[in-house]
């Protein structure tokens, strides 16, 4: 694993994972199931991973927005490619609501509905909330362990 993904919280927020790709809750919910997509390897420019990854990106989006859907039903679903902190291939994957969520006793506003994802407006859920979260998103995913 990359320190991309170990910055996200690997192994604690993994959720699935692939062969070239895991499945990550984003520590940050900006939205309720946020996460991140994260590429395996050491590369920092999209147009570098190997073809065998692109081929795979199809499935691996595919079971998140079964999964997302399953988990909690969202009206669109945004794909953020951002790098300019965390350098190695990844993207931000929020589900939008067009209104407040509720997990585990708390609140989940989507502060940027209907326009640009607020990132700077995110629930961190404490290590419960969140062990909670990767369970529930655990359970409702459509190819469980990703392989």
């Amino acid at each position: 694993m990359n320190t991309t993904i170990a910055k996200f919280g690997f192994p604690e927020t993994l959720i699935c994972d692939y062969e070239h790709w895991c499945v990550l809750l984003r520590p940050a919910q900006a939205t309720l199931g946020a996460l991140v997509l994260a590429h395996k390897g050491e590369e920092t420019a999209f147009g570098d991973i190997p073809p065998a990854a692109f081929a795979e990106l199809g499935r691996v989006t595919a079971d998140i927005e079964a999964s997302l859907s399953a988990f909690q039903p969202y009206q669109r679903i945004n794909y953020l490619m951002l790098m300019m902190v965390d350098p190695h291939v990844h993207f931000h994957v929020l589900p939008r609501y067009d209104r407040t969520q509720e997990f585990g006793g708390v609140d989940f506003e989507d502060k940027g509905w209907p326009a640009v994802p607020n990132l700077a407006g995110a629930v961190t859920p404490d290590p419960e909330l969140r062990d909670r979260l990767v369970n529930a998103l655990k359970t409702n995913w459509r190819t469980p362990g990703g392989r």
